[in-house]
């Protein structure tokens, strides 16, 4: 079989891309690309939760370190093991990178000097809170708020105030 000869008459012109075609084609990028980056931006405040999560677990396992060694909790910073960076007892400080802060403070003590260890009531139980602190992680309105007491169990609120726990904490 041999193929015939194309001659000067018979090929198509080579043309470009019409100027429809190129607005088409920004067009659909233009949509993928505000959708993209408003994926983006969802996923990195969730992967922020993961700081708020981590800081209020960790300071519940030094209350029970503190607990079982002096047989009371605390909320002041300095027998959990911490930096001194509040400068009270229920100071917020910041956790991580700073998109959250953490308050200590006692639930149910008759103490009434701020819950300190030098109450005349020993501290039997706590609450640590993570706040989402930076207008980016505000954003972030389904898990606003972590907290876990003495019980041990985490709980995740949203900025209205109802629980979310199953969500956020996934």
């Amino acid at each position: 079989m041999t193929r015939p000869i194309l001659t000067g008459a018979t090929r198509r012109p080579t043309r470009g891309f019409t100027m429809v075609e190129l607005m088409v084609t920004l067009a659909i990028t233009a949509v993928l690309t505000v959708i993209a980056v408003g994926a983006y931006g969802r996923q990195i405040r969730q992967s922020r939760r993961t700081e708020a999560k981590t800081a209020i677990l960790d300071l519940a396992g030094r209350e029970e370190r503190n607990f079982s060694t002096n047989n009371l909790y605390t909320t002041y910073q300095g027998p959990l093991g911490l930096s001194s960076a509040a400068t009270t007892a229920t100071s917020a400080y910041p956790v991580g990178s700073g998109y959250y802060t953490v308050t200590i403070t006692c639930t149910n003590s008759t103490a009434s000097n701020g819950c300190t260890a030098a109450s005349a009531a020993p501290i039997y139980t706590y609450t640590i809170t993570a706040t989402a602190a930076t207008t980016d992680q505000l954003k972030d309105t389904a898990c606003k708020t972590f907290t876990v007491t003495q019980t041990g169990l985490p709980t995740a609120q949203s900025s209205t105030g109802a629980d979310n726990t199953a969500y956020c904490l996934r």
